[in-house]
């Protein structure tokens, strides 16, 4: 099964993404190391830290522009509930608009007594500020008036991958396969801007289809960095934390031991991407309970290729390349690996998912007819 991986991986694929590697462009993100004496802060100095760092970092690198409480109440018509968009631990959502800048955005009001504080506030602000890449939420700007903590995002027309995937309501059309497939690609190619480009490289840390925002055209962008971490640097094979993110989504060993490495965001991508291909939370308690955790359920249908049109999501009513699925099962099977020293590197990921997303090596759908490329 996990031999299918490398039938995505041909010679020309990784000489065309090494040579993208090199000639890309880079931005220089070392500031980030800033983010690491964050911890170090007591509540009372972080306010005055984050202005501090803002100002050190000069005005090239910051693009977020900082609003006044006053300034996001008009946007929002005084935070009136009919412009709420999402809610969760962090606090609310609303969708605003800005006159100054004549565009629409999301304003996430962070719930001062609430789970997200100061710290993952400032990384938030830290992060977005300093990392631009097409597939990572823009930051318009924020606001730390007094006891207000607020962060204006670019507004994302389609809401969330959770929205369309798992939240389907009766009005919405299921994302049909070329579409899972180019919303996988593009949060792959966020996670490997994050690992590969950001310097020190960035563990996201916590990866989940609510989490990955899309566009009019259903291009996806990663968002909310509260929980992001610095990798480890100077040789060390991890960075130890305390265990946060989202359960079903951890890496075991991350969630045993607190020991962090950009494998553990390679593992939670492999349980969204199985989410994306099966149509099913990684946690449903209203399954059967041999059904309840997905990884557990899929563990044995990945060892049958028989039974790999059983983990496809009925929702695609066999419109999908067949070969198509098995590699993307293959994928999926790779990223969650127990060990993380043989999950893939997400630049091999996106090689692969560049492979099938862009509908090349097609196969029949099952239905017998031959499917056109998106």
């Amino acid at each position: 099964m996990l031999s299918c991986f490398s039938c995505c991986m041909s010679e020309e694929k990784l000489q065309q993404q090494s040579l993208k590697k090199s000639t890309r462009e880079y931005k220089d993100t070392k500031p980030l190391a800033s983010i690491a004496n964050l911890s170090l802060k007591t509540d009372s100095s972080r306010r005055r830290y984050l202005a501090d760092e803002i100002e050190k970092l000069g005005k090239n690198n910051i693009s977020a522009d900082i609003f006044t409480f006053h300034d996001l109440s008009i946007a929002t018509q005084d935070f009136n509930p009919e412009t709420l968009i999402g809610e969760g631990g962090f606090g609310r959502v609303y969708k605003g608009h800005l006159e100054s800048k004549n565009i629409d955005v999301a304003v996430k009001q962070l719930d001062r007594n609430g789970f997200q504080g100061n710290r993952e506030f400032l990384v938030e602000v830290l992060m977005l500020s300093l990392l631009h890449h097409p597939n990572l939420v823009n930051l318009v700007g924020y606001c730390a008036e007094g006891e207000q903590r607020i962060l204006v995002y670019e507004y994302m027309a389609k809401g969330s991958l959770e929205d369309h995937l798992l939240n389907k309501g009766p009005d919405k059309t299921p994302l049909d396969w070329d579409t899972r497939m180019k919303i996988a690609e593009g949060a792959a190619r966020g996670l490997e801007y994050l690992h590969e480009t950001a310097n020190p490289p960035v563990i996201y840390r916590d990866f989940k289809a609510s989490n990955i925002l899309l566009d009019d055209n259903f291009n996806p962008k990663l968002s909310d960095f509260g929980l992001a971490k610095l990798g480890p640097t100077g040789g060390k094979p991890y960075v130890s934390t305390r265990v946060m993110g989202t359960y079903g989504y951890c890496a075991p060993e991350y969630a045993s031991t607190g020991q962090l490495t950009t494998k553990s965001d390679v593992y939670s991508f492999g349980v969204v991407f199985l989410e994306m291909i099966t149509g099913r939370r990684v946690i449903d308690n209203s399954k059967p309970s041999e059904e309840q955790n997905l990884i557990e359920w899929a563990q044995p249908l990945f060892k049958d290729k028989k039974k790999f049109h059983v983990m496809a999501d009925p929702l695609l009513q066999g419109n999908y390349p067949e070969k198509g699925l098995y590699q993307a099962l293959a994928i999926a099977a790779m990223c969650l690996q127990e060990e993380a020293d043989t999950r893939p590197l997400i630049t091999d990921v996106v090689t692969a998912l560049e492979f099938l997303s862009v509908g090349k090596n097609r196969d029949e759908v099952a239905g017998g007819e031959e499917e056109n490329d998106a």
